[in-house]
């Protein structure tokens, strides 16, 4: 008898809404754990070609850590397209004033590119504080072991 895989169909999928507390957990990890949630990786039914994920609130962003001498020497860079346009902030700057942008660069850098990876990305929620508004949804507390 020969077994087949199963490859899911955009209408089969069953997703799940998670919260996840970005205090004090480092960057690049909880973004690399939280793309494989939103890719729908962690799940038996992966299919690369459907958005198979579910839903992720991240909180505390604010909190977030970097490791090694990265609040210093990373940067982050932005150009208008015009000659001179070229904006470069430190990963400093961006944890005070810009945190949630600072973590979406993270997870977005560990997504698909393309039209799949656009419609995985529109499923992460991020927020600086401890609250959110999708308590509707009855999210699960997703605990991330770094």
């Amino acid at each position: 008898m020969q077994r087949q895989t199963t490859m899911l169909k955009k209408e089969d999928v069953k997703r799940k809404w998670y919260v996840i507390d970005a205090q004090d957990k480092p960057l690049g990890r909880l973004a690399s754990e939280i793309a494989e949630v939103l890719t729908g990786k962690n799940k038996v039914t992966y299919t690369p070609n459907v958005d198979c994920g579910d839903y992720v609130i991240v909180l505390n962003v604010k909190g977030v850590k970097l490791t090694g001498n990265k609040l210093e020497t990373k940067n982050y860079y932005n150009h208008s397209q015009f000659s001179g346009g070229l904006r470069t902030r430190s990963a400093k700057t961006m944890i005070e004033n810009y945190p949630v942008e600072m973590f979406e660069r993270a997870v977005w850098g560990m997504l698909p590119k393309g039209r799949l990876g656009r419609q995985i990305y529109k499923k992460l929620f991020v927020y600086e504080g401890n609250e959110h508004p999708h308590s509707a949804q009855k999210p699960e507390l997703l605990d991330v072991k770094l």
